[in-house]
């Protein structure tokens, strides 16, 4: 009896998490059909505020900026985290580990507000003796770039750490160049920690507020930052339909990314097996 009463006082807890967590996401997205402008006042449905942002240039410009942006955040963290984790994996011994460890981890635990201000006043100065770069795409891409990096290093150092170092050593029995192996022993193993620090880091630049505040310049205003100040000044319902959209489109991406893993992982347990049983 006391073990029945604790499983289904876990399993209430459990459910009231993801209750809380996800009511208030469905509810966005019911009221994004509302055909009124007041929220949680229900008065039909409509798809007006989906029509409306047809002409809302604004919120266009903002959604293209932030896409560009986190496309080439998530490709340069990936490549740069990749590159840093295999150093931290593979070489344990090097002359400034300790201090190159620090820097790759630091924005992990530093508050975005002081990545953001130091970020503003390199960048400042910088523009100041040379006359670029200025504030837009490029400064809020190195901005997210610094932090995505972060998170793909222990992304990708975590299957590092678990890939049979065995396969490296066997390819470079038969005589693979170092860079051979790490191109066609290495990454093949770690594809799939490669494609979740992908859509980490995406998922991270796409929706960032504090770096692109700090770094964006004049009619520079990523998509955050347009529904961000939106919401200041009381909520608008065409931002209630950009969040369903967007939730649509991370939906289907998770989806398809979860049953791609999966179908890759069941290949290679498969191709494991065979290899165990030949």
């Amino acid at each position: 009896m006391t073990q029945f009463l604790h499983r289904w006082f876990g399993r209430g807890w459990l459910s009231m998490g993801y209750l809380f967590l996800y009511i208030p996401i469905v509810v966005l997205v019911v009221f994004s059909f509302n055909s009124s402008r007041q929220d949680m006042v229900w008065s039909g449905f409509s798809l007006q505020w989906y029509a409306a942002l047809a002409s809302d240039t604004e919120i266009i410009s903002g959604f293209g900026l932030s896409l560009r942006i986190a496309l080439l955040t998530a490709c340069g963290s990936v490549i740069l985290g990749t590159f840093a984790a295999f150093v931290l994996d593979r070489y344990q011994r090097f002359k400034g580990r300790t201090l190159f460890t620090g820097m790759v981890s630091a924005p992990l635990v530093m508050p975005e507000v002081i990545i953001g201000l130091s970020l503003l006043l390199m960048l400042v100065s910088v523009q100041k003796m040379f006359g670029f770069p200025e504030r837009g795409l490029v400064t809020i891409w190195l901005g997210h770039t610094l932090l995505g990096m972060a998170y793909a290093t222990v992304v990708v150092q975590s299957r590092l750490q678990e890939m049979n170092k065995s396969l490296e050593e066997a390819a470079m029995d038969l005589g693979c160049r170092p860079f051979q192996v790490f191109f066609l022993v290495t990454l093949p193993n770690i594809k799939q920690a490669l494609g979740s620090a992908w859509l980490l880091t995406f998922t991270l630049s796409l929706d960032d507020v504090v770096l692109s505040a700090f770094l964006s310049g004049p009619g520079s205003s990523t998509m955050p930052i347009v529904i961000f100040s939106r919401a200041r000044l009381g909520l608008d319902p065409r931002v209630n339909a950009v969040a369903a959209l967007t939730i649509l489109v991370v939906s289907i991406g998770v989806i398809a990314s979860s049953l791609y893993i999966a179908r890759a992982e069941r290949l290679r347990s498969k191709q494991l097996a065979a290899a165990a049983k030949g």
